[in-house]
């Protein structure tokens, strides 16, 4: 079913309670013109996954740009004019993302924040490129969309990146032979961060003793799948896929090899990977875009409006969409003009993200600091930074 979500978020919510910290408020009063824009809303589109398999990204992504807009419009908008989200799900499903594409360049939004995958990138990027509407993507890091002058703007870092960091962590961590299982339905991006660990493995001198390519869906044979990736006698398993599968793949690791350490890539890297695999997903090294400790009165203040506003805290798609859809509001507040939503997102900045500064190069890429975890008691802990570095 197509879900559709549109609003103008102009009331008042609860969630902000008696005020932005100093750091949030000069974020959101940045945006502000002096004097009255246009009548109208301003019309920013949205695309994720916002049901089947992976939708846990996609909705905690939502939520993200959801709360984003409603402060921004609590502030007073844009030159005036409040902000309308129109929303479509990708449902991770190449027919269903290029419809919700057209649908969203028909509706003439200013820009599309998402996809949350590189497999839906692949399809909405080019169908957005149509009608010359920008796509800003919160996650997206395939190195299909690295170093290309088009209508993307990533706040992500490339698969090459986290790759190579992966890569040389598990070989300080001792793993020298790794099975990898990787999900087809997100190609783009599960072969590519594939292709690159396997190269940043070999330097290592570590090898990949086996692949095994599945697709994600309700009755995927995960057993079937961990079988595989033991053929080869492993010394550790690695999974290319979202937290829902992750957690079904490390159900059947453990059931069939419990002594083999296991990882994911930073997909899976959701609240929900550890909400549904409990006790399985205890000691899975996963890398994290962001940190989940920091303090600051900037991302403090934001973790509590989130957890406010949604009963759940963010996830690293909710605070990767929230800088994207701040840097967008940004951009468009300060653009003069005919200027296009791309040239002004590339003309101004740096931007202050809720943790760390974003800066796009002239093709709209960007780096971002990597964090490494490892699933202890329940929650993602940092390992030691000697070993991460």
């Amino acid at each position: 079913m197509q879900l559709e979500y549109r609003d103008s978020f102009g009331v008042e919510v609860e969630s902000l309670g008696k005020g932005l910290c100093r750091g949030m408020l000069a974020m959101v009063a940045g945006l502000l013109l002096a004097g009255c824009g246009p009548d109208g809303p301003l019309r920013v589109g949205f695309v994720g996954g916002l049901s089947d398999q992976n939708s846990d990204v996609g909705q905690a992504g939502y939520n993200g740009v959801l709360l984003a807009v409603e402060q921004v419009n609590r502030a007073g908008g844009i030159k005036g004019r409040k902000i309308e989200v129109v929303a479509r799900d990708d449902a991770q499903d190449r027919e269903t993302a290029a419809r919700s594409a057209s649908e969203l360049a028909a509706a003439k939004v200013e820009a599309v924040i998402g996809p949350f995958t590189s497999g839906m990138a692949a399809v909405v990027v080019p169908v957005l490129a149509g009608s010359g509407t920008l796509v800003i993507s919160p996650t997206v890091s395939s190195m299909d969309f690295v170093g290309k002058d088009d209508n993307l703007v990533r706040i992500n870092r490339s698969t090459r990146d986290n790759a190579r960091d992966y890569a040389r962590v598990i070989h300080r961590l001792g793993q020298r032979r790794v099975a990898v299982a990787y999900d087809e339905r997100n190609r783009s991006f599960s072969v590519s961060w594939l292709n690159e660990f396997r190269k940043a493995f070999a330097e290592q001198g570590g090898a990949v003793v086996t692949e095994v390519a599945y697709e994600s869906r309700r009755d995927t044979d995960f057993g079937g799948v961990v079988g595989a990736m033991l053929k080869n006698a492993p010394d550790g398993l690695f999974f290319i896929a979202g937290g829902i599968d992750v957690a079904r793949l490390a159900q059947q690791a453990r059931r069939q090899a419990p002594a083999l350490p296991i990882g994911a890539s930073e997909w899976a890297a959701s609240e929900q990977l550890i909400e549904l695999g409990g006790k399985v997903v205890e000691g899975l090294l996963i890398v994290q875009n962001y940190d989940r400790d920091d303090h600051s009165p900037r991302y403090s203040e934001f973790r509590e409006a989130y957890f406010k506003r949604f009963q759940k805290n963010p996830g690293y798609s909710s605070v990767s969409a929230y800088d994207a859809a701040m840097v967008l509001f940004d951009a468009l507040s300060r653009r003069t003009g005919d200027e296009s939503p791309k040239a002004a997102v590339l003309r101004r900045g740096p931007y202050q993200g809720l943790q760390q500064q974003i800066v796009f190069d002239a093709n709209g890429d960007t780096q971002r600091k990597a964090f490494f975890t490892q699933i202890r008691d329940g929650g993602y802990r940092k390992l030691d930074e000697a070993l991460a570095r």
